[in-house]
């Protein structure tokens, strides 16, 4: 999930998401973010997120941001080696 870069002097605008990168990741993102804001009923802090978006700024864009978030947060996990935790237990590492 690559953003578009505008930079021009002191300028520095952050735009929307580009096709930079593998497409089929970019999709799957976008295909389990769609999911988890439409289909899942439990609540998570993010689709608390994404529901804050969709709200100022309509349910694609919140999908998109639901998509980035996933993709950080994976990215995260997969840098510390951490599990995934829903709720709020303790988190062990592998």
């Amino acid at each position: 999930m690559t953003p578009g870069k505008y930079r021009s002097g002191t300028i520095d605008v952050t735009g929307r998401v580009t096709k930079a990168g593998d497409a089929m990741v970019r999709s799957t993102f976008y295909e389990v973010a769609h999911s988890m804001l439409r289909r899942v009923k439990t609540f998570s802090s993010l689709k608390r997120l994404a529901m804050a978006v969709a709200r100022r700024h309509g349910l694609g864009r919140a999908t998109v941001a639901l998509a980035n978030k996933l993709a950080i947060v994976l990215h995260s996990m997969w840098i510390d080696g951490t599990d995934f935790r829903f709720g709020k237990e303790e988190a062990t590492t592998a």
